[in-house]
């Protein structure tokens, strides 16, 4: 006889909800482990839609990646949203839980590095804090084989018909992007002209959307760790806010941005 289907047993709550494991006393250590285990499940839905969209845009398929970038963006707000809630720990707080977190660190989550890769932030470098883990370290590797969102957007500007060099459509994915004017170019006379390119228009402005809120999402994420911990060095390793600073200046579209310059 089967087992009725429950709520429960759909989720597989109990699992879910028995996968917090406080190592202190500390009462706020919940609140930890609850606020980067939801961020680990978001994140888990946008590579899920983001890979289907990177698989569209190389299909043509506009209208359905369409769907999928928006539905990024709004999960992209409950991550920045749990800043918020996480700001709620005073340096008191953090302080009774820290000396159990080790060398554990949200610097090394696999799935953030996994997002990064596929937008086309791409240094693999930092595939060695995952050699411990062999299987994540070769599915990071693997996506540095693979075209970015970003490369599948610029090969479609090519197919086209802009001018997109050759050089930039067989680069090596693994390496980091480097800008080009004739892309610039491209997304000028996409914005120059919108009504002549509405689906390159919307899939451009589908992409600041999510550099946008990508960006607010490492602001929010430097502004919790000054707020709880000052310029600490990182659990990790990193150097803490100075580190986050500097990756506040990494973009992933530049010559989305540059293009604007041109307008």
């Amino acid at each position: 006889m089967t087992t009725a289907q429950t709520y429960g047993s759909y989720l597989d709550l109990d699992r879910v909800l028995g996968a917090q494991h406080p190592a202190s006393p500390a009462h706020d250590e919940m609140l930890f482990i609850i606020v980067h285990q939801t961020s680990e499940l978001w994140l888990k839905l946008c590579l899920h839609e983001l890979d289907a969209a990177r698989r569209a845009i190389a299909a043509d398929a506009l209208r359905p990646a369409f769907k999928m970038l928006a539905r990024v963006a709004r999960a992209q707000t409950q991550l920045i949203g749990s800043w918020d809630v996480l700001a709620t720990m005073t340096p008191h707080d953090y302080a009774q839980v820290r000396p159990h977190l080790g060398t554990s660190s949200g610097f090394q989550s696999a799935q953030y590095r996994q997002m990064e890769y596929l937008l086309g932030g791409r240094n693999a470098a930092m595939v060695a804090m995952h050699e411990a883990t062999p299987g994540i370290a070769a599915a990071l590797r693997e996506e540095l084989t693979r075209p970015s969102l970003y490369d599948e957007t610029v090969r479609l500007l090519a197919r086209r018909g802009f001018a997109v060099p050759a050089a930039v459509l067989t680069r090596d994915p693994a390496q980091p992007w480097v800008e080009d004017e004739a892309v610039t170019d491209a997304f000028a006379a996409i914005y120059r002209q919108p009504e002549a390119h509405w689906d390159l228009y919307e899939l451009a402005e589908k992409l600041v959307d999510l550099e946008y809120h990508f960006q607010r999402w490492r602001f929010g994420h430097l502004k919790t760790v000054e707020r709880i911990i000052g310029f600490k060095r990182g659990t990790g390793g990193t150097s803490g806010v100075p580190y986050l600073e500097a990756v506040l200046q990494h973009r992933f579209f530049p010559e989305l941005l540059d293009a604007r310059t041109r307008l």
